[in-house]
C-alpha cells in the first residue's frame, strides 16, 4: 500500500471513520479559553499537600529504523499497519530534527491512526506552522477534522480550509489530489454546500472512477440540490456496498417518500434501521393533529416580542417542503429543511407574489427524523420556530448559525 493511501486505510480502521454529528459548544476541538490551566511540567514534584500520585509514563519502544532514516521507517511500518512502531519512528525524526515538517505530520498521522487525536491535533499544528504547505499534513489534519472526530461545523470548517489548501498548491503530489478532494466532499456535504461537494466529488471520480466513497459523497449532493432523478440513480448503485447501504436505502426512502410511494418508501427505511439501528431509529411520528397542536403549543409560549413579530404571519405544518420552495433559492434547499420562512424581512415590502406576504412552515416528517424521542421533537420544533423568527427578523443562516440556531 502507497504511503498516500491514507483514506484507502481508514476504510478498515474503526477510529477513522466518518463520525455521527455531536452535539457542540462551538469549539473546533480546542478547550474554552477559562478551561486553559497551565499544567506543571512533567518533571514537576507535586504541589505540597497533594495526593502525590503520579500518572504511570509509558514510554515508546526504541524505534528499530534496521538502516533506514526514521522518517522512513516511520512511513514504512505506518504503511504495514504498525502504528507503535510508526509513532515511535516519527517521534524520533522529529527529535533528530524538530524543524523538519514531515516528522511532525507522520507523528501526526500515527497518532491519529491510534486515536490519539488530541496529540495528533498538536503534531499536525506544530507541522503546518513550520510548513504551511506540508501536504502531508494538509491531507492529515484534514481527515482528523472532517471524518475522524465528531462533526461540528467549526470542525468541518477546519478540515475544508486544510483540504482546499492542499488541493490549490501546485507543489501538491498528484496521487494526494482525490484524497484532499475527497475529505472536501465529505466536508462540503457536512457543512450543506453540496455544489462544492459535487465538484470535488467530481475531481475524485475523474482519477478514481470506482471510488466508491466518493460515489456517495456525489450522491449525496445531488440529493442536496434536488436533483431527484440522478440521485435516485446514483444511490440505487450503492444499495449492494456493505459500508453505504443503510444510507443509501435511508436516501431511497426519502426520495420515494416524496413521489407519494409510501410503501416502497416504508421498505427502504425499514431496511437502512434494520442495517444500522443506531443511525436510523424508529422516528417519534406524531399523527398530523397532533404535531399541528405542538406547533401551536410552542407558538403561544414564544416571548411576547417574538408573538408579536408573528402577527399576521401565518405559522403551518406540512409534511414536507415542496419542489417549487426547495427551487426557489440559488443553490436550491436541502429537501431535509426542518422548516421555512417565505417572504421579505420585516420592514421590507412585499413584491405582491406571494399570499400572505410572509409565512412560516414546519415540516412534520423531517422534524421527527431529525431527532429520537419525543421529547426532543418538541424541543427541536421550538428551536427551528426561533431559527424561522430569525429569518423573519432579518437574520441569515451565518449569523443564525453564530447563535446556536442551526
Amino acid at each position: 500500500m502507497s504511503r498516500r493511501g491514507l483514506l484507502a486505510l481508514c476504510l478498515i480502521l474503526t477510529a477513522c471513520k466518518r463520525s455521527a454529528p455531536a452535539p457542540t459548544t462551538g469549539d473546533a476541538g480546542l478547550p474554552e479559553v477559562s478551561s486553559i490551566v497551565r499544567a506543571p511540567a512533567a518533571n514537576a514534584a507535586p504541589a505540597e499537600g497533594g495526593a502525590g500520585t503520579a500518572k504511570p509514563v509509558k514510554p515508546l519502544a526504541v524505534c528499530r529504523a534496521r538502516g533506514s532514516s526514521p522518517l522512513d521507517a516511520a512511513r514504512s511500518y505506518y504503511d504495514g499497519g504498525r502504528f507503535e512502531e510508526a509513532l515511535s519512528c516519527a517521534a524520533q525524526a522529529a527529535a533528530l530534527e524538530p524543524d523538519l515538517a514531515a516528522a511532525h505530520a507522520e507523528r501526526g498521522v500515527a497518532l491519529a491512526a491510534l486515536g490519539r487525536e488530541t496529540e495528533a491535533q498538536l503534531a499536525f499544528a506544530r507541522a503546518l506552522a513550520i510548513d504551511p504547505g506540508d501536504s502531508d499534513a494538509l491531507l492529515g489534519a484534514a481527515h482528523l477534522y472532517a471524518v475522524q472526530l465528531p462533526s461540528t461545523r467549526e470542525r468541518d470548517e477546519l478540515g475544508t480550509l486544510y483540504a482546499e489548501r492542499g488541493l490549490s498548491q501546485p507543489g501538491t503530489p498528484p496521487e494526494l489530489i482525490p484524497h484532499l478532494a475527497l475529505v472536501a466532499a465529505m466536508a462540503f456535504n457536512d457543512l450543506g454546500q453540496a455544489e462544492e461537494a459535487l465538484a470535488r466529488a467530481a475531481i475524485v471520480l475523474a482519477r478514481e472512477p470506482g471510488s466508491r466513497e466518493a460515489l456517495y459523497e456525489r450522491a449525496l449532493a445531488l440529493f442536496e440540490l434536488c436533483r431527484f432523478a440522478e440521485a435516485k440513480s446514483s444511490f440505487q448503485g450503492l444499495i449492494n456496498d456493505p459500508e453505504r447501504a443503510a444510507h443509501a436505502h435511508q436516501h431511497l426512502g426519502l426520495l420515494l417518500e416524496r413521489e407519494g410511494k409510501w410503501k416502497q418508501a416504508q421498505a427502504h427505511f425499514d431496511k437502512a434501521r434494520s442495517l444500522a439501528p443506531e443511525d436510523f431509529p424508529v422516528p417519534p411520528m406524531p399523527s398530523e393533529e397532533s404535531f399541528r397542536q405542538e406547533v401551536v403549543r410552542a407558538v403561544a409560549e414564544l416571548p411576547v416580542d417574538m408573538r408579536g413579530d408573528l402577527e399576521g404571519v401565518p405559522v403551518t405544518a406540512e409534511e414536507l417542503p415542496a419542489e417549487e420552495d426547495l427551487l426557489a433559492n440559488q443553490p436550491p434547499l436541502s429537501p431535509t429543511i426542518l422548516g421555512l420562512f417565505r417572504g421579505p424581512a420585516l420592514g421590507e415590502p412585499c413584491d405582491g407574489t406571494e399570499s400572505p406576504c410572509r409565512s412560516v412552515v414546519l415540516y412534520r416528517r423531517n422534524l421527527a427524523r431529525a431527532v429520537r424521542t419525543p421529547a426532543e421533537l418538541n424541543e427541536q420544533i421550538r428551536v427551528t420556530l426561533l431559527h424561522e423568527i430569525g429569518h423573519l427578523r432579518g437574520e441569515d443562516d451565518e449569523e443564525l448559525a453564530a447563535r446556536g440556531l442551526e
